[in-house]
C-alpha cells in the first residue's frame, strides 16, 4: 500500500532541504529550493506528534511523513512533497512546455474538460468539489464524503461504487488520509483524474492509472504564503499561482 508513496519520494532530489513551514489553518506549507508545497490542512488520526526542528530539515525525510498516521505530520509530508514537484521546471520537464499564466479560470478545470466525455456515463467524485452538483444535468452522479452534504454518500460507500464507475475523481488529499491506494485499486476500470492542489505533479502517478492530474503551482510564493497566513480557503487560487492540467 506504501508504493506509490515510496515511489514518489525516492524521485526527490536528496539535496533539497526545508527552508520553512507552516501549517494554516485551512492549508499548510512547506518551502524548499524547487519551490513552495501547499496542501489541504487535515487533523486527527493518530495522536502526538514526533516533528521538530523542520527548517533544515531534509526535503526527503520530511516528505517520508507522508506516510504518518498522525494526519497534521502527514499534511507536512505532503506539502514537502509537492515543495519538490509543483514548479514551474516540474511543468516544464514533464510536458514541455511552460505555465502560461491564464484569464480564464475554467481553462484548466478538469471536470469542465472532461464534460463531453462524462455524457450519459457513471461518474464518481470523492470529495465535495465547489459547482460539481451540476454534472448530475448531464450524467449518474455520485458524490463520495467524509461530512456528507445532503445527496452525498458516505467515503465508506466506495467499496460498492467505484468499481461500477466510468469516470472517477479522487481529492489530492486521499494521499494525506492514506486511503489513496485503495481507491486507485478500486477505481482500475475508470479514467481516474487526481484533482486540487495537493496533488503532486508526478509522471509516476501514471504508473498506477491515472490518466489525469489537474493539480495547482505556485507561481507567486508571497502572495500565497500571505493569503495562507491570513487563513484564506478556497479564494487563494485566484492569484498566487495557476491550475494545471497533465496528461500522458
Amino acid at each position: 500500500m506504501w508504493q506509490i508513496y515510496d515511489d514518489i519520494i525516492s524521485e526527490i532530489p536528496d539535496y533539497l532541504t526545508v527552508l520553512e513551514c507552516m501549517v494554516g489553518a485551512s492549508w499548510t506549507l512547506v518551502r524548499s529550493e524547487k519551490g513552495l508545497g501547499i496542501v489541504k490542512t487535515i487533523r486527527g488520526g493518530k495522536q502526538g506528534s514526533k516533528l521538530s526542528n523542520i527548517a533544515g530539515m531534509q526535503l526527503k525525510r520530511l516528505a517520508e511523513y507522508s506516510k504518518s498516521w498522525n494526519m497534521l505530520e502527514a499534511s507536512l509530508g505532503m506539502a514537502a512533497i509537492n515543495s519538490a514537484f509543483n514548479n514551474s521546471s516540474q511543468v516544464m520537464h514533464i510536458t514541455g512546455n511552460q505555465i502560461n499564466k491564464s484569464n480564464d479560470p475554467e481553462k484548466y478545470n478538469a471536470f469542465k474538460i472532461l464534460e463531453p466525455n462524462m455524457k450519459n456515463k457513471k461518474v464518481a467524485v470523492i470529495g465535495h468539489f465547489p459547482g460539481i452538483d451540476k454534472l448530475n444535468e448531464i450524467c449518474e452522479l455520485s458524490i463520495l464524503e467524509r461530512d456528507p452534504q445532503p445527496g452525498d454518500y458516505p467515503d465508506s460507500a466506495c467499496e460498492y461504487l467505484l468499481p461500477e464507475q466510468d469516470f472517477v475523481f479522487i481529492t489530492g488529499t486521499a494521499f494525506t488520509n492514506k486511503t489513496m491506494p485503495r481507491l486507485l485499486q478500486l477505481s482500475k476500470k475508470a479514467d481516474i483524474v487526481l484533482v486540487g492542489p495537493s496533488v503532486p505533479i508526478s509522471k509516476i502517478l501514471f504508473n498506477y492509472g491515472v490518466k489525469l492530474i489537474a493539480s495547482f503551482v505556485v507561481t507567486e510564493q508571497e502572495l500565497i504564503w500571505k493569503a495562507v497566513q491570513e487563513g484564506k480557503k478556497m479564494n487563494i487560487f485566484k492569484s498566487g499561482g495557476e491550475m494545471i492540467c497533465i496528461s500522458l
